[in-house]
């Protein structure tokens, strides 16, 4: 295997992806803080043999010293259950280079570790040797971050979790009568409607038996149908607020919806109804009949309704912050306490669907609402899209724990809209992962057939090009100049893997290079882009 090091003089330095450490005289003991944070938030590289200069941010090629004995070390420790909680790697993330002049370079991928597998920790110590990493680099996880890691490992969701402190009778009767009525219309002929209350909240999952044999309500129960003082007794966090700045000259809300104002019930179920008319009440609606009767739903509509269900059924209630959905004049905000279970690449992608509060997502999908397919995320992009709106974005906060979805309501720039295709849409769900091949003869084909001029498919370099190579193009080509981190981060690959193929779309004049060093940006090149 070679090894550029070329390819490194235009990395961010050390970033959220990548960590460079000497090694020169032995394993560093800081290494084990980086594998717990990068297992913890979403992977990375651990490059032993290059330091960086703090003062200059250059790098300094130091190589590993004694690299077999290092090699050792490394694998005796982290197969240590007193040193490292998880061994998560297998052979393949562990790589070693040797550069002309001799020196040893040790690669280490560390992938962000399964959802049951977290919190992993080091020095045998769960509340003290828990990291997770962010711009600044490791920090320490608090009590809180620790607690959420370990709720969402738990071996069933934990919204199915019997409350034993409350009864049936704790739930709002308006509430329950109110999802049961949009439940019948939904299916009217669903066997559930038959039955009495204390059954139909068994069978939805609202309500389980404890271990004295008596019924309460389960969590998702008491989220879904109970008042906003009961359930903050059990999530001190609960909080759940709509706003919307539809007028540039307040300074404030022009229209707002809180759990805690005591004017309403403040539970999940009447805030999503409330939240969803008023998301949609203003989106304009043609004209046009089905079975003669008028539609009033268009696919925006969907789409709107779809992030607020997801945002509500991955909230994680017990977290801070609150559930914040923000109306503004070009976007709709969606914000709740709570990392992407799936990981941001895959919720980009699709296809797998494992949300926080599964049993909150099944009430809603009972009634009509959600997706169980694991496709929601990609199609309200592809929804967006079809609108001629830019691409929705995702924000994760690892040290916040709160996640940002933002739907825009207006349309792309004339520039982007130039050079944007389908293919921009297409790249979420192509696989771009690090096993993939670069080579073309390996590519799969990709025949999309658009006689428009813009189409990149028109291009015969670009049918050559690997799937990598396209979502690299596509991506810059919608975001324009971008570091290298950010390009791996929204494609899926590795930082490593990433700035070796934009050295190549460089060397062919694919992608130019703006910037130099720590400051470097890549974009797709006048002639070239797509």
């Amino acid at each position: 295997m070679g090894f550029d090091l070329a390819n490194f003089s235009n990395v961010d330095k050390e970033n959220n992806h990548v960590e460079f450490k000497s090694a020169q005289n032995g394993l560093p003991n800081s290494l084990w803080e980086t594998y717990s944070a990068f297992a913890n938030t979403d992977g990375g590289e651990i490059i032993l043999g290059i330091a960086e200069e703090k003062s200059t941010g250059n790098l300094n090629v130091t190589g590993v010293g004694s690299p077999e004995r290092i090699k050792k070390v490394f694998w005796d420790t982290i197969n240590n259950p007193t040193k490292v909680s998880n061994n998560i790697l297998c052979d393949s993330d562990f790589n070693e280079f040797t550069l002309d002049d001799g020196k040893t370079i040790f690669i280490i991928h560390v992938p962000s570790a399964r959802i049951e597998l977290k919190p992993v920790y080091i020095n045998n110590d769960m509340l003290r040797g828990t990291y997770k990493r962010n711009h600044e680099g490791d920090y320490h996880c608090t009590k809180e971050e620790v607690s959420a890691m370990l709720r969402d490992a738990y071996p069933t969701s934990y919204d199915l979790k019997v409350i034993e402190r409350f009864k049936l009778e704790d739930l709002n009767a308006d509430t329950i009568r109110t999802y049961r009525r949009y439940h019948e219309i939904y299916k009217p002929n669903h066997p559930w409607n038959k039955l009495d209350n204390e059954e139909y909240l068994m069978m939805i999952g609202a309500a389980g038996i404890s271990d004295d044999d008596t019924i309460h309500p389960t969590l998702a129960g008491l989220l879904m149908f109970s008042d906003a003082n009961r359930i903050m007794t059990i999530c001190n966090g609960y909080f759940l607020d709509y706003r919307e700045n539809l007028n540039p000259e307040h300074t404030r809300w022009t229209d707002r919806i809180q759990s805690e104002s005591g004017e309403w019930s403040g539970n999940v179920f009447d805030f999503f109804l409330s939240a969803s008319r008023k998301l949609v009440q203003d989106f304009k609606v043609p004209f046009q009949l089905k079975d003669m009767q008028r539609v009033d739903n268009t696919p925006l509509h969907d789409a709107a309704r779809e992030a607020l269900v997801n945002c509500l059924s991955n909230a994680d209630y017990f977290g801070i912050g609150g559930v914040v959905i923000i109306k503004n004049t070009d976007s709709i905000e969606y914000k709740n306490p709570g990392s992407i279970r799936v990981g941001r690449k895959q919720m980009l992608r699709g296809g797998v669907s494992d949300p926080r509060n599964k049993n909150i997502m099944k009430m809603f999908n009972l009634i009509g609402y959600g997706e169980k397919a694991g496709s929601g995320f990609p199609g309200i992009v592809d929804t967006c899209l079809s609108y001629g709106f830019a691409m929705p974005t995702i924000e994760e906060n690892a040290e916040l724990g709160r996640t940002s979805v933002t739907v825009w309501l207006k349309s792309k720039s004339d520039t982007e809209n130039e050079f944007i295709s389908e293919k921009l849409a297409n790249f979420i769900s192509v696989d771009v992962s690090s096993n993939s091949s670069d080579n073309p003869s390996d590519n799969s084909s990709d025949n999309s057939s658009d006689n428009s001029s813009d189409n990149p498919s028109d291009n015969p370099r670009y049918r050559d090009l690997t799937d990598s190579k396209k979502a690299i193009l596509s991506y810059l080509s919608h975001h324009g100049s971008s570091k290298a981190s950010e390009i791996a981060e929204a494609i899926g690959l590795s930082p490593v893997r990433t700035r070796a193929i934009l050295a190549e779309l460089c060397k062919h004049g694919d992608v130019s290079i703006i910037g130099a060093n720590k400051n470097r940006q890549y974009n797709v090149s006048t002639d070239e882009r797509i």
